[in-house]
C-alpha cells in the first residue's frame, strides 16, 4: 500500500491548481446521463460543450443530470467544469489534491463531498486508493474519479433498464447510491484482509519465518489507513444524516436521510470490524511470540538437562584424569569398568529422577 503524504500546492498566483494524484496517464473521459422517471439519455465520451448544452436546456431542467468524470489530470477541465456550476474555487482545490481527507462541504448551493475508495490489488498484497468527489447543485450531480473504474456500472445499469427507484429519485438519493457501491469496496478489502489474518492466526503457530511479524506488521498499517478513511467518512455521514434544521443541508431532500443514516450504520459496523481484525492481529502476534518463546524453553530445558547429566560424568573423568601417583584405584585391576558402571548408573538414576519430575 502506497502511503499518501501530504502535498503543498505552491499558489504563485491565486486559483492556482494542481493535481497531487498519481494517474495521469491514462486520457480524461466524461459520460453524462440525463434521466428522469419516463426515460433517459446517455451521451459517452461526451465533451464539455455537449454538457453545457444538457445543463441549459430548459426542457430538462426537472431532468435528473449525471455527469462522471474519468481522471483529474486536466486541470483546465475540471476547471471549467467548476466554472459551469459555479463551484468555488476552494472546492476545485481539493478535488485536485487528493491528500485531504474525507468531508462534506456545502457552499453556497452546491455540496461537495469526496471520499477515499480502497480496493485490494488483485496480484499484489496491497490496497490501491483512489480518491473520488462529488458535487451536487439542483438537480445536477458530478462524479470525478481520479482513474476509470467500474465502481458504478450497477448504478449506470439500473438508469438504463429503469429498475428500482433511481429514475424516481433526485441527485440525492444517486448520490446515496454511489456512496453505497464505494462503501461496498472497504467490505470487499476488509473480507480479504480478515482470509489473510485468518492465515496468519493458523501459521503463528508452526511458522518461523523472520517476516511473520513484519507481514503482520504491513497488514496492521493497512487496516489503520482504511480505519483512517471510515472515521472521517462516518463524521461526514452523520452530519448528512441528521434531521435538525440546523445541520439539514439543503441539496439533501428530507425523504433521503434514512438512507444515508443507513451508510452511516455500515460506517460503524466497518469500524467495529476493523477493530476486531487489528485485535486478531495483535493476538496472531503474540500467539506467535509465545509459540516462539515456547519453543526456546524447551530447547534450554533440553540443553540444560542434558548438561546436568554429564556434570558428574565431568567430575568423574576429570578427579581420575589427575596426575598423582598416590591414587589407588588407577592400579585396580578392573577399575576402568567399575567407573564406568558408576556414570551409567549416574546416569540411569539421574534420567530416572527427572522424568518423575516430568522435566522432560
Amino acid at each position: 500500500m502506497k502511503r499518501i503524504k501530504y502535498r503543498q500546492v505552491r499558489k504563485v498566483q491565486p486559483n492556482y491548481f494542481e493535481y497531487t494524484g498519481e494517474y495521469k496517464t491514462d486520457p480524461v473521459e466524461m459520460q453524462l446521463f440525463v434521466f428522469d422517471e419516463e426515460g433517459y439519455e446517455e451521451y459517452r465520451k461526451v465533451s464539455l460543450e455537449r454538457v453545457v448544452k444538457e445543463c441549459k436546456d430548459e426542457l430538462q431542467v426537472n431532468d435528473v443530470k449525471w455527469l462522471n468524470v474519468h481522471g483529474l489530470h486536466d486541470v483546465n477541465l475540471i476547471k471549467q467544469i467548476g466554472d459551469l456550476f459555479q463551484v468555488d474555487p476552494l472546492i476545485v482545490g481539493d478535488i485536485l489534491n487528493t491528500s485531504r481527507r474525507t468531508r462534506i462541504e456545502e457552499l453556497g448551493d452546491v455540496l461537495f463531498f469526496s471520499i477515499k475508495s480502497v480496493l485490494p490489488e488483485e496480484e499484489e498484497d496491497c490496497v490501491k486508493t483512489e480518491q473520488v468527489s462529488f458535487l451536487l447543485k439542483d438537480n445536477v450531480i458530478v462524479s470525478l474519479q481520479e482513474k476509470k473504474s467500474d465502481y458504478f456500472a450497477h448504478i449506470r445499469e439500473r438508469i438504463r433498464t429503469g429498475t428500482g427507484i433511481v429514475r424516481k429519485k433526485k441527485n440525492d438519493y444517486l448520490l446515496y447510491l454511489m456512496l453505497d457501491a464505494i462503501m461496498e469496496n472497504f467490505f470487499i478489502t476488509i473480507e480479504k484482509s480478515e482470509d489473510m489474518i485468518e492465515n496468519f492466526s493458523i501459521n503463528g503457530k508452526e511458522s518461523h519465518k523472520a517476516n511473520f511479524i513484519s507481514d503482520i506488521e504491513k497488514m496492521r498499517d493497512e487496516l489503520n489507513y482504511i480505519k483512517r478513511a471510515v472515521t472521517p467518512l462516518r463524521d461526514a455521514l452523520y452530519n448528512l444524516k441528521s434531521v435538525k434544521e440546523e445541520d439539514e443541508y439543503e441539496t439533501i431532500r428530507k425523504s433521503t436521510h434514512t438512507y444515508f443514516a443507513r451508510l452511516h450504520q455500515k460506517c460503524l459496523e466497518l469500524l467495529d470490524q476493523i477493530e476486531y481484525d487489528l485485535i486478531s492481529l495483535d493476538s496472531a502476534s503474540n500467539f506467535h511470540f509465545s509459540m516462539q518463546s515456547q519453543r526456546m524453553n524447551q530447547i534450554m530445558k533440553t540443553l540444560t538437562i542434558f548438561s546436568v547429566i554429564f556434570m558428574p560424568l565431568t567430575f568423574i573423568v576429570g578427579v581420575y584424569g589427575m596426575n598423582f601417583d598416590n591414587m589407588p584405584e588407577l592400579r585396580t585391576e578392573n577399575g576402568y569398568y567399575w567407573v564406568w558402571g558408576i556414570m551409567i548408573f549416574t546416569i540411569i538414576v539421574m534420567v530416572i529422577y527427572f522424568r518423575r519430575k516430568k522435566w522432560f
